[in-house]
């Protein structure tokens, strides 16, 4: 491990159980251990025998991120990266687990082979996301799974146009939409119905939530094309999320604007990583009911 290039450890874990904090202080103590520099998740507290690891002011250091925690934590550890193309290593000590895909009892073993660079970096697109208000940007997002405009708490469902390169592809009349990327795929897009894609795949999907027409369903766009939603009812809103988080309203005029990232996530895979075998295991796809 000494010749290791990996110098500096982010730990972010699950917040809502106390293994998962026991689970980051032991494994602070063994990468102290074993010539690691630690840090934590700026704001969470990571206490170790005899003294705190220092929480990360700076990730221009950090060589790698350890998610102890579920696909939330994960995504929480995405979002803490921002523009930095640091890797993850995601631990599983939630419940599917599709990011995180280490279990808890393989965590030493691959973390060690990470730290002696027999672990390979697999790049994931991500969404850009532009929120639009009189030709002002008033938030901006970026996220690994997906992009939700929903109509929250109102009864009646939202009207919403979406457009590829400035040309509309159809009115949506539903209770929402799901713009998903192919890691977001096997997520809430799954759950709506919407098309497994694989995580390399150069392609975003829109999938409707429940639409008012049968004739709508998902449609799977080229990712270097740009997209963009609009309302059509002026006294309508809606609610944006992105990966769960970065929640604000849609009102008539706003204009939602999504491209892919200029940059990629990574994810750290064994090298004998496949895809297909995650998908039986996980999803138990193909089975027979």
């Amino acid at each position: 491990m000494a010749n290791s290039s990996i110098q500096r450890v982010l730990i972010v874990f699950r917040k809502d159980t106390k293994l998962a904090k026991n689970k980051a202080s032991e494994l602070a103590h063994w990468l102290f251990e074993n010539g690691i520099k630690v840090c934590s998740h700026p704001k969470q507290t990571i206490p170790m025998i005899k003294k705190k690891v220092p929480k990360a002011k700076s990730l221009n250091h950090v060589d790698l991120v350890i998610a102890l925690g579920g696909d939330g934590t994960y995504l929480e550890a995405v979002r803490l990266l921002q523009r930095k193309e640091i890797p993850i290593l995601g631990v599983n000590m939630g419940s599917l687990g599709f990011l995180t895909n280490v279990t808890v009892e393989e965590m030493y073993q691959a973390i060690e082979m990470a730290l002696n660079g027999e672990l390979e970096m697999r790049p994931r697109s991500m969404l850009d996301v532009k929120h639009k208000r009189k030709g002002k940007v008033i938030g901006r997002y970026r996220g690994l799974n997906e992009l939700v405009i929903e109509r929250g708490d109102i009864s009646h469902l939202i009207n919403l146009s979406m457009f590829v390169e400035k040309n509309l592809i159809a009115p949506v009349k539903a209770d929402g939409v799901i713009f998903a990327t192919p890691t977001g795929s096997t997520a809430y897009n799954l759950a709506a119905n919407g098309p497994i894609m694989h995580p390399e795949a150069a392609s975003f999907v829109m999938t409707p939530i429940c639409p008012h027409s049968l004739t709508m369903r998902p449609i799977i766009i080229p990712d270097h094309l740009p997209v963009s939603f609009e309302l059509n009812d002026s006294t309508q809103r809606a609610m944006l999320t992105v990966d769960g988080a970065g929640r604000s309203e849609m009102r008539w005029g706003d204009q939602i604007s999504i491209r892919r990232c200029e940059i990629d996530h990574f994810v750290l895979r064994d090298h004998q990583h496949n895809y297909f075998d995650l998908l039986r295991e996980k999803l138990k796809f193909g089975e027979r009911a």
